[in-house]
């Protein structure tokens, strides 16, 4: 089976997979642990499963049981996540989005605010272009 794409999962099978995708890997015992809402050991194993056959978790043997490890997406994955974030905080506003995590007090380094210039003016002035709202 192909695999899916991240926005598509429920909520409890995204929730599990974006948790072991922050831990690398895991176990089912350990990812349990550290879910924001504890699920049964049961209820853990059974949406690994899914996500195994989806094609977005792979198991390995471990010497506590199976170690569980989500399949290499790093694109897909941040921008889903990114996407539901602007969505969901932001109104859809990629520009609030951007002056809030640049307003979270961090200060980029001269090669962090070049590349942010660089991509501002790659997508043209306003009224330029496509509308981007």
């Amino acid at each position: 089976m192909p695999p899916t794409s991240i926005d598509l999962l429920p909520r409890r099978e995204r929730e599990v997979f974006e948790t072991l995708y922050r831990l690398e890997q895991a176990t089912a015992a350990t990812l349990r642990g550290v879910l924001a809402d504890p699920l049964s050991d049961s209820a853990v194993r059974t949406l690994l499963s899914r996500l195994e056959a989806k094609g977005l978790v792979r198991r390995s043997a471990g010497p506590d049981g199976f170690i569980y490890a989500p399949v290499p997406r790093t694109d897909a994955v941040a921008e889903g996540a990114l996407k539901r974030m602007v969505e969901t905080f932001f109104a859809g506003s990629a520009a609030s989005a951007a002056t809030a995590l640049l307003g979270l007090g961090q200060t980029l380094t001269t090669d962090e605010a070049e590349a942010l210039r660089r991509t501002i003016d790659r997508m043209g002035a306003p009224g330029e272009g496509e509308d981007r709202s």
